[in-house]
């Protein structure tokens, strides 16, 4: 039978390489030009990347200039301009940059609003007209906790550069009655233990593997805070579509670069993005419209959940580790959005 086939043959984890910035990005307090550091260039027949900005010989044509999003400090601060970026960490050094800070103290941005709004992260896509509010670290601090259960009540995600945070608590949890515990709060340490560089799905599964009765220390980071208009709800619906923006068009950042523009996903898409989520959320424990986009993507011209293992057994998505029958559910989904049985959620 199908569920005793192995979907998987186990292989060593691929570590990503960090791509590495070509274009500067602008003073957020002036009106400089955009471009190779202030925006202009020149020569017949150059054309510009139009995420870069950098020089392609290969596609003569117009002149076009490099995206430019606009940014603030979600706790107050002036506009910034930022551009020439291709990855989550790429983007976080450019704003590090023109605010004068370390990218380090970045936990995570929001889309068109200031608020800790977990429907509103930025993930692996930004809308091409939407507004990037930065959230930076605030106070620490360490809480004991009991695991009276064996699920804790925590959705996590993570930023895309080595801080997984607390996404959704579930009502009537363990956590939910921890009031010191606030959604977007960065899960440092567990247990003395750090877990900066850990990817969400790790530190979920260390969190899921302490066993029922003991107790533990969580060390967290929360957001810094202007006032108490920036405090999100501590749980909430699942909206996948806020995490692509407002715009019509978004633009696509990759792990090893490669950003590029692409249209908004249709509704077979959305739905079944929706729809792996829920099915990673309940799995897992975390939350990350990117990977769910990427697991939707390998399935892409295959036909069977053989092929669509396959797929995933030979791409980065492989250090989930994910069993047989999750990779069987995961093509129930993917085949239902394809015959339009399934709606956004």
């Amino acid at each position: 039978m199908l569920k005793n086939m192995p979907l998987f043959n186990k292989r060593s984890s691929k570590k990503e390489s960090d791509a590495v910035p070509v274009l500067g990005d602008t003073n957020g307090h002036s009106n400089g030009d955009v471009g190779d550091g202030g925006g202009r260039w020149s020569g017949a027949g150059a054309e510009r990347d139009l995420v870069h900005g950098s020089p392609n010989s290969r596609s003569p044509g117009p002149q076009r200039p490099p995206l430019v999003f606009h940014c603030q400090q979600a706790h107050g601060s002036p506009t910034g301009l930022i551009c020439g970026f291709s990855t989550v960490r790429e983007l976080y050094q450019k704003i590090s940059e023109c605010y004068d800070f370390l990218p380090d103290d970045i936990l995570f941005c929001t889309l068109n609003t200031h608020k800790v709004d977990m429907t509103k992260l930025l993930g692996g896509q930004i809308g091409l007209d939407d507004f990037i509010f930065v959230h930076r670290k605030g106070r620490p601090k360490e809480i004991e906790i009991t695991k009276t259960e064996e699920a804790l009540g925590l959705t996590i995600t993570d930023n895309g550069s080595g801080y997984a945070f607390i996404k959704r608590i579930k009502e009537g949890s363990i956590i939910d009655s921890v009031q010191y515990i606030q959604v977007g709060d960065h899960i440092e340490k567990i247990d003395r233990v750090s877990v900066v560089g850990r990817r969400h799905f790790e530190v979920a599964r260390m969190l899921k593997e302490i066993p029922k009765g003991a107790t533990f220390t969580l060390r967290l980071v929360e957001p810094l805070k202007a006032g108490f208009s920036n405090i999100g709800p501590r749980s909430g619906p699942r909206q996948g579509k806020g995490n692509y923006g407002s715009g019509k068009e978004t633009l696509r950042l990759r792990g090893n670069g490669g950003a590029q523009i692409e249209e908004m996903p249709d509704a077979s898409m959305q739905a079944a993005i929706d729809h792996i989520n829920g099915l990673l959320e309940n799995f897992m424990g975390i939350n990350d419209t990117e990977l769910a986009t990427q697991l939707w993507e390998k399935a892409e011209g295959k036909t069977n959940s053989m092929d669509f293992a396959e797929a995933v057994d030979n791409s980065d998505l492989e250090e989930l580790g994910l069993p047989d029958d999750f990779i069987i559910e995961l093509w129930g989904v993917i085949t239902d959005a394809r015959d339009g049985r399934l709606k956004p959620k």
